[in-house]
Order: C-alpha cells, then structure tokens, then sequence
C-alpha cells in the first residue's frame, strides 16, 4: 500500500507532520515537488525540526528520495543534512538524477522578477530562494540537472549555454550588475564539488526505477508534496501560486512510477482548522488585521521559510471541495483542532456568493475568486483545555463542539478521517485510522 500527502489549502497545513506520522510504516518517503521554498516543521520529544529540502520521514530514520520534480539547491541540502548528524540522526537521502538544480543566478533573478512586480501589485510574495527561474529553465530547456553535475565535460557545455543568456536577462532587463552568481568558471568549480560529494556519498539514482522496484516488491511508498493544492500552478489561484504542482497528479510524473502506484494508494489531504498563508493572493475569508494578529500570538503563526507574519482567515470549504476533486482524497487529516478552543466566535465559509449565484467551488479565475463573497456558517465555541489528557483519552475525549465541526468537515468532503491534530508532536495527534493499517480510534 502506497500513500500521497498533499496539502489541501495554501501551504502551512502541516505536511510535515503527518509524513513524519504515517512514515512510521513507511519504507521509504519521497518528495516529489517543490525545494527550499517549502517549510516542513516535525515535532518529536519536544525537539524541532524545521526542514525545506530533506523529505520529512527522515527524523524517523527512513530512506528519503528527492524526486525529479524538485529542484535542488544543493547546499541548502547538504547544510540541512550536516545539521540533522549534528542532532545525532543519520539521514539517509537519494537525490534523481533527473532533477533539475538551483543555481545563483535563480535566486538573483528571483528577487529582480518579484521586485519590479510592486509598483502593479502582481507581487507574488515568493521565498527569493530561486524556485520559479529553476522550473523556468526547466521548461525553456536551459536547466541543469543533477545527473550533469557527475560529468565534467556536459556540466561546462550547459553553463556554457545558459550562463549568457541570463547574464544578458539580468542586465538588459532588470539592470542588474552580475557578478560571481553569473560566472561561468566559478559555477563550474562550486557545481562540479558538488557534483563529487553527490557521486562519494552514493546519493544519485534513477528514483522512477528504484521506486518501481520497490513498489514491486512489497514496499510502502509515502510520497510528499511541499505545498498547497491552491498553490499549484496548474490547479491554484494563479498567478499567485508556486511553479510546479503539488496536487496528486504531481507524485506521478514528480518521481517517475507508474500512475497505479499514486491512484490504487491513499492520497491524504491536510487540513489546517482554520485558514493561513504566506504571499500574496485572493483569501475570501481573511481576517481583520486587528483580529489575525491575535490569532498569530496565539498559534505562532509565522512563515517557517520566510518568517512573515501568515495572513489568517477561517475555514474555506469551496477551497476544499475543490483539493478534493483534484487529488481524489481518501481520507483528510484535520490539523490544529487545538488552536480554535478559546474562540469567542467560530465561523465556516460554506459557499461563495459571486454576482448573485452561490458557488460551491472556486471559480476558475484568481480575477472571479477574489470577488468572492464568503457565505458563512457559524458554529458552537469550545473552551481550551489540557489537550495531552484528551489524546490519551482518544477522538470522543473531544469537546462534543469540536468533534461537530470535525465531522462537519469530513462529511462535507465525503471522506473519513484519518487523524485529528491537537498540538505541534507526533503524539499529539488522534489516529483513527492508519493509510498503510487499519482503524486505531
């Protein structure tokens, strides 16, 4: 049995610790869109770890595979990796050889493009890690990839290639003076040294192959995205969406297995109790500054990545009737149960409103989403209590308020629940049901 974890809203859902969760039966997790740009925080005994490019089942000491949909910025990678020996863990991590690389340039360019978007408003609010230039070149076929890095002789003959054209992009277009991020000789030095460490420690592999074969023989494959299903930049609001998708569809072509391998598993969609984001966009159902702020102090709610204060807005269920068309969920973890106890009101957006005609989808334009009115629902408050008693206790140790607005959720997707999140740690979580197992709860 394989599994997908997907995000279902905008990214800051709590991926990583729903991987890190059901990797528990997992033997191997591999991600397969996205880089640095993504921000996956684990909790385990109280220690945190924030992660960007390492797949998150690693904490549990599970092969982790980075699949040919990322694009890597390789020492970002190798920090992250030096990082979590020096806490006393052995991340073992298998890069494709078909990924494509981030180079300097990107990151330059990144913050060049992103830039002279402000005065029109059309700032997109990227992580300036350069994600969007990597996938750009991927598609206009001027990208690297990891295995180039292996043979000295290509690697130059594609810095050759590329490195002028976006020398001439940064000065003629946004007048940028380039310096060593745009260096034919110096890239080739940094890459190549890269490229040595990668081939030393045994990290490139054929991933579609290697999962292949593990598929065949048995083993339990949990496939991660970096971000939200309305960030995808096929299916999202775009243009304020990342440049790869991070819907269902993306573990297949992301890693090279076959479609059954995604479609005959569990494909788990998270949800966050509420609604957040980093970066700009429509948010029918945003807050008032005054009243995010208060939820921000208490939930932490700031970008893992970035560090910006997260926008906040309550639940959007058109958003999420439409994740789970897209991805197919089978199930939905529904995460940060615990963060609403305490509210003096509990709102749902249930429908839109959009030219008088309800809505029960997105529209398919960002223009139409963002003229969206939000048709709310409220529900019955919950007090916050002592959450550790009520996870030993199991799912009806729940506030009868909060097992209402879980069941809300699921039954307006159609789905079960697999688990219901009431704190940062792995075992603050409810199981009550296992994607590789059967019902725990």
């Amino acid at each position: 049995m394989n599994a997908t974890v997907v995000g279902s809203q905008l990214g800051d859902e709590g991926k990583g610790g729903v991987v890190d969760l059901f990797s528990e039966d997992a033997d191997v997790v591999v991600r397969y869109q996205g880089g640095n740009n993504a921000g996956h925080t684990v909790v385990h005994r109280g220690e945190e770890y924030k992660l960007r490019l390492v797949p998150s089942g690693v904490i549990r000491g599970k092969t982790g595979v980075l699949g040919n949909g990322c694009v890597l910025d390789l020492e970002t990678l190798f920090d992250e990796i030096e990082t979590l020996r020096a806490r006393g863990l052995d991340p073992d991590v298998r890069v494709s050889a078909r990924a494509h690389i981030v180079l300097p340039y990107h990151r330059v360019l990144d913050r060049a493009e992103e830039a002279s978007k402000t005065d029109g408003g059309l700032e997109v609010g990227t992580t300036g890690n350069g994600i969007g230039p990597a996938y750009e070149d991927k598609a206009g076929r001027r990208g690297i990839r990891v295995g180039e890095l292996l043979d000295d002789a290509v690697l130059r003959d594609r810095l050759e290639y590329a490195v002028p054209k976006k020398r001439r992009l940064a000065r003629d277009v946004f007048g940028i003076d380039t310096g060593v991020e745009f260096d034919v000789d110096r890239l080739f030095e940094t890459f190549r040294g890269f490229g040595d460490r990668l081939e030393s420690e045994e990290m490139v592999v054929d991933a579609g192959a290697v999962l292949a074969e593990m598929d065949r023989d048995g083993a339990n494959v949990l496939f991660e995205s970096a971000q939200g299903t309305h960030i995808d930049v096929d299916h999202g609001n775009y243009p304020f969406v990342t440049s790869s998708n991070p819907t269902a569809g993306g573990a297949i072509t992301g890693t090279g297995v076959d479609p059954s391998a995604v479609a005959d598993g569990r494909i788990i969609g998270v949800v966050k109790a509420y609604l957040s984001r980093v970066g700009s966009g429509p948010m029918p159902t945003e807050l008032s500054e005054d009243a995010a702020s208060a939820v921000r102090e208490r939930v932490g709610g700031f970008g893992t990545v970035t560090g910006r204060p997260r926008r906040i807005g309550w639940l959007d269920v058109p958003m999420l009737r439409h994740a789970a068309r897209v991805n197919g969920f089978t199930g939905i973890v529904l995460n940060h149960v615990d963060a609403l106890g305490g509210f003096e009101e509990l709102k749902v957006c249930e429908t839109y409103e959009l030219d008088g005609e309800t809505l029960t989808g997105i529209p398919s334009t960002t223009a139409e989403w963002g003229r969206c009115t939000p048709e709310y629902r409220t529900f019955e408050t919950w007090a916050d209590r002592d959450w550790s008693e009520i996870r030993n206790d199991g799912y009806d140790a729940l506030p009868d308020a909060a097992r209402t607005y879980v069941e809300y959720v699921s039954a307006e997707l159609g789905v079960p629940v697999y688990a219901v999140g009431i704190g940062p740690g792995r075992d603050e979580t409810i199981v009550r049901q296992h994607p590789f197992g059967s019902a725990e709860d």
